[in-house]
């Protein structure tokens, strides 16, 4: 058979044009990712690693805390602000418009000598306005005190309207305007509760892309969104090609509640989209290290990074990956089954022995651990395997073979 070429092997369905824009990320791990009430605030050394590891991955920006929170969080985001004046990230902070609350964030920015952007945030739906007993014309004044103040300051400040999915249009124009005409650099529409499905995110990032425009300005439009429908990757998506400048997202999309977008999974559809082109063969150290750090397992289905994602046991599966590696072809044998190349993200593709494997399976394990495959040793291990009800380790596997 003649050898065909990669791209005759796969008809890709999935083709989409490039956003006419470059796409900005911003990480929340050690912000929103620490309000999952399952999350462990790391140590500050456990923090500035996971910096480094953003970096590499060339993640623009991250939100390091409120620096209004506490005594040791402030100590933590002047450390993280001083480390990053090194690297090509940059540090943002989250505050409440109050100046109270953005006045500590000027603080380190002039004890770091480095800007620190502000990420100023009101509710904004009427939900809200309503348990809060908010009139429009008071948030009106403290969201231009706010950003005006941080402004004055000489700080970058991306204006915030939290649960925006849920909030009115009117209400929506009046905050993002006058947070432009105090200064706001950036405004970011929020998916606080994870109330918005694509085609609401489509119409609201355009509704707020056209008012930029009518306003004429150069004002970056942020997304954050939250996964509580199952919902925040595919949103994060819909916002890029509605528009949105920047994504926020943390690592395993660990958050609030059910969390947020997972930038790792965000990292590796943009990869495969072809709309970024990066080396993201540290992106797995960057997911390991956030679970060790905070404390939240990584699941063993979890997508790429999991430890199911790139195993199989099942005998025609498996067959047909052990075929492109005997083929000599590890670019096939990284896609033959897989939708997801192992390789590109620093990982490999491992065959295993289970309930539901076949011969090949067997003679794949035994040859990789430089036991010769008979047929003897492999029937063996086959009918331990028939009767056992999971997927066998390998040493079980060189046990029934009598390796």
């Amino acid at each position: 058979m003649t050898q065909p070429s990669q791209d005759d092997l796969i008809f890709d369905w999935n083709e989409e044009p490039a956003p006419g824009h470059r796409i900005q990320l911003d990480d929340e791990t050690l912000r929103d990712g620490l309000q999952s009430p399952s999350a462990r605030d790391p140590e500050l050394s456990e923090k500035l690693e996971l910096i480094h590891l953003m970096d590499e991955l060339g993640i623009d920006t991250a939100n390091i805390g409120l620096p209004g929170a506490s005594t040791k969080a402030r100590e933590h985001i002047l450390a993280l602000c001083r480390e990053m004046k090194d690297l090509t990230i940059t540090p943002n902070v989250a505050c409440r418009t109050l100046i109270s609350d953005i006045a500590p964030a000027a603080e380190v920015a002039q004890e770091v000598g480095a800007p620190v952007e502000v990420c100023a945030f009101i509710g904004s739906s009427p939900i809200r306005q309503y348990a809060e007993n908010w009139e429009l014309a008071d948030m009106l004044k403290l969201v231009h005190d706010a950003v005006a103040f941080t402004t004055k300051e000489g700080l970058p400040c991306m204006f915030v309207t939290e649960d925006t999915t849920r909030a009115h249009p009117d209400t929506v124009r009046a905050l993002y305007t006058t947070a432009i005409e105090a200064g706001a650099r950036r405004i970011c529409i929020c998916d606080t509760c994870g109330h918005a499905t694509p085609s609401g995110v489509r119409k609201l990032v355009g509704h707020v892309r056209a008012l930029v425009e009518e306003l004429g300005v150069d004002v970056g439009i942020d997304w954050h969104g939250h996964r509580d429908r199952g919902l925040g990757l595919i949103n994060a998506l819909a916002a890029i090609e509605a528009g949105a400048t920047r994504i926020h997202g943390t690592a395993m999309g660990v958050g609030e509640r059910t969390g947020n977008t997972e930038m790792d999974l965000l990292l590796v559809n943009l990869q495969l989209l072809g709309w970024i082109d990066r080396d993201l063969t540290k992106l797995g150290d960057y997911v390991q290290k956030s679970a060790d750090y905070v404390k939240i397992p990584l699941p063993p289905n979890y997508p790429v990074f999991g430890k199911d994602a790139f195993e199989t046991s099942t005998g025609v599966h498996a067959a047909a990956v052990i075929k492109a590696f005997k083929k000599g072809d590890h670019w096939l044998a990284n896609r033959v089954y897989s939708g997801v190349p192992a390789d590109l993200f620093g990982l490999e593709q491992n065959i295993a022995v289970g309930p539901m494997s076949g011969k090949s399976n067997v003679a794949w394990v035994l040859e990789k651990h430089e036991v010769e495959a008979t047929e003897e040793r492999i029937n063996r291990v086959l009918e331990l395997a028939k009767t056992t009800p999971r997927q066998l380790t390998d040493d079980e596997v060189l046990e029934a073979a009598g390796a």
